[in-house]
């Protein structure tokens, strides 16, 4: 190291100690007063003077380590054997068995182990500390109970170009777990730079997804198996269907050919109960639901052309947006349109025109969310327009309740899973609405204001308590409501059930009066159209006969008015000629005069 500069002290000076001393004030300046400095002074008048009435405060930021989570897997195997043994091997387990069975310490153990479970079985039978006593106690009266609901957790894209949450999936086990859909559905809007990714939440830990799927192309669906919690389904923005298995990697282990895949961009894809577990189908705006099997994704087993029409033609069908498939129905399920119609189908039908049983119509627009009611699977919400409407299998032509007409667009809706009355929507401006049928009809239980963008998706946890909704900038907010929300009611079974058959009553009544009053209405049309045709026979002859007359009674008249025009041309001439006569013979006379 070079020297700069070297400072040279005494060592003594070194560490000085300072020697404070008492001694008497001194006055450093003195200035009397200057009058002359008074004659310069000039007072201000009036004095303008700001004040501010709230407090003073002062802002601090402070920068906190955030916490980091991670999460690993463990590999668990089975032990308790010999190195010697391989447990994969049954020959040889079944030997080491019937060795130690032989054993007079096994005997022994297993003997004395017997006395301590039979008393543990004869507890068991004497009282059952599991079982439930009293079920009446579940349903409490938490009526008074003020709704609410908060806020708990907040998942945003971590990408700089925002997309929308366009689905939503709850983990099948424990709902610990929430897999989030993104993608841009805007037509060819979207940026040449937006990432294709989708995500698996953890919902302890917002800052960092779990698990990130690299997707071909953009989900626009995305479904748990509820079987097997570690495969996946999503439908693409090309019409391709993939399917994930979180436990090899977040690449995609299955994805089906384009040539067989959808035309559009896959709105709805849903597992089907099998044996198996392996059978999923999926609905897109080309008109077509197909059949897949996650074991052979070369091409569907089966399609389905949405053609109402029932001939199978794919340039008259409708575009799909929603499925709706009810385990307890397993050959039935239901298809909500562009068009806003629904189209119940029958899978297991011979031909088409069977499979398509029949049409709910009633939206304006597309219908965003279709689902059956949990606890009266006859019943089934749909969202689209303005409105969500609440429908009756038994009723076809009309709903038998819905919703006013919001300002706002309605983009997506679920019933609760643990009350019969309860459903949830959401509309883009940002709200979530929560009704109670039973308890107000005309305007919802509770409504949120959840974010300024635009809400597109929606979905419910089993336990019905937490709720998440996707907005049009990728940001999905986990909510939590209040238990007068997702406790079920004393009696509420009972009053939903008889408000679902006391409206659809009243449809049935209305939709017999409305037959009755078309088909009189048809009638008295034909009678007049068939006392038309008489009418029109006769005037039709009268009307000539008239026309006829009329023709020539003008051409008469044209006649005597050219006549009477002539006879006065030619009088008129004749007087004149007699003018000139006379005036000629006066001129004669004055002559010969």
């Amino acid at each position: 190291m070079e020297i700069v500069y070297v400072y040279v002290k005494n060592r003594s000076d070194f560490g000085k100690q300072c020697n404070f001393s008492d001694r008497q004030a001194e006055l450093s300046i003195d200035i009397p007063p200057n009058p002359e400095l008074m004659e310069q002074f000039v007072i201000r008048d009036p004095v303008d003077t700001g004040s501010q009435c709230s407090c003073d405060m002062s802002e601090h930021e402070v920068n906190t380590e955030r916490f980091e989570m991670e999460t690993r897997g463990i590999n668990h195997l089975e032990g308790g054997w010999p190195k010697d043994v391989n447990p994969q091997e049954l020959e040889q387990t079944i030997r080491f068995r019937k060795k130690v069975e032989k054993d007079e310490n096994y005997i022994n153990a297993i003997m004395q182990l017997g006395y301590v479970m039979e008393h543990c079985i004869k507890q068991n039978n004497a009282i059952d500390i599991y079982g439930e006593y009293f079920d009446e106690e579940d349903e409490v009266e938490v009526s008074d109970e003020v709704l609410s609901a908060k806020t708990i957790n907040v998942f945003r894209d971590p990408h700089e170009i925002k997309r929308t949450a366009t689905h939503l999936s709850w983990h099948p086990d424990a709902n610990r777990k929430l897999a989030v859909a993104y993608s841009c559905l805007d037509f060819q809007r979207a940026d040449v730079n937006m990432s294709y990714d989708s995500f698996i939440w953890d919902l302890e830990n917002p800052n960092k997804p779990e698990l990130i799927l690299k997707p071909s192309s953009p989900l626009v669906t995305l479904e748990y198996n509820p079987k097997d919690s570690h495969v996946l389904i999503g439908g693409c923005y090309n019409g391709q269907i993939a399917c994930w298995d979180t436990r090899k990697g977040n690449l995609v282990a299955e994805l089906s050919t384009i040539e067989f895949s959808h035309r559009d961009p896959v709105f709805g894809a849903l597992w089907l109960q099998s044996k198996t577990g392996t059978e999923c189908f999926s609905a897109s705006t080309d008109g077509q639901v197909m059949w897949w099997d996650i074991r052979k994704m070369n091409e569907p087993t089966e399609v389905l052309i949405m053609d109402v029409s029932r001939k199978g033609v794919l340039e008259n069908a409708l575009g799909a947006v929603a499925l709706e498939f009810e385990p307890t129905m397993p050959t039935k399920f239901m298809v909500g349109t562009e068009q806003g119609v629904v189209i119940s189908c029958n899978r297991k039908a011979k031909t088409i025109a069977e499979k398509i049983v029949c049409t709910f119509s009633g939206h304006h627009g597309p219908i965003y969310a279709l689902q059956r009611n949990p606890f009266y699977p006859k019943n089934f919400l749909t969202v689209g327009d303005w409105t969500a409407r609440i429908w009756s299998e038994e009723s076809r032509e009309s709903c038998i309740m819905w919703t006013k007409y919001h300002m706002a667009y309605v983009t997506d809706g679920a019933w609760s899973p643990q009350r019969p009355a309860v459903f949830f929507t959401t509309k883009m401006d940002g709200t979530v609405d929560i009704w109670d049928f039973v308890f107000k009809q005309s305007d919802p239980a509770l409504s949120l204001k959840v974010c300024d963008e635009a809400l597109f998706s929606l979905k419910v946890q089993d336990n019905g308590c937490f709720l998440a909704c996707g907005s049009r900038l990728g940001t999905v907010t986990l909510l939590e409501v209040s238990p007068g929300l997702c406790t079920l009611q004393r009696n509420e079974k009972n009053a939903a059930s008889s408000i679902f058959e006391r409206e659809t009553h009243r449809e049935k009544i209305l939709e017999a009066r409305h037959r009755e009053m078309r088909l009189k209405e048809k009638g008295k049309i034909e009678v007049k159209e068939e006392e038309g045709e008489g009418e029109v026979k006769i005037n039709q002859e009268e009307l000539l006969a008239l026309t006829e007359k009329e023709f020539f009674d003008v051409i008469n008249t044209e006649m005597k008015r050219r006549g009477s025009t002539l006879k006065k041309a030619v009088s008129k001439v004749g007087a004149q000629r007699g003018i000139h006569r006379s005036r000629r013979t006066a001129l004669e006379g004055l002559l010969m005069s």
